[in-house]
């Protein structure tokens, strides 16, 4: 299996009036709106195809709970 590169767009953040630590905290929601830090977790051990396939069902399986909240929430179905 072939490595495959995560092509990412440019990432600029300003600094302003010399203020790094705010500059740095807007780069890293930016790095993790990227899903970098999410990637290197993932890459940090190797993961068998079979716990691969397993792990995305149940990433697939909570995203359509999340959609089905979501429906019930907006018909009003549920209250809370």
């Amino acid at each position: 299996m072939q490595f495959q590169p995560v092509v990412l767009g440019p990432l600029e953040v300003k600094v302003e009036n010399k203020d790094f630590g705010r500059a740095l905290k807007a780069f890293k929601r930016k790095l993790a709106r990227e899903g970098l830090f999410k990637e290197l977790k993932k890459r940090r051990y190797y993961e068998k195809p079979s716990e691969r396939r397993k792990r995305k069902r149940r990433e697939a399986e909570r995203r359509r709970r999340k959609r089905m909240r979501a429906r019930l929430r907006a018909k009003g179905g549920r209250r809370g």
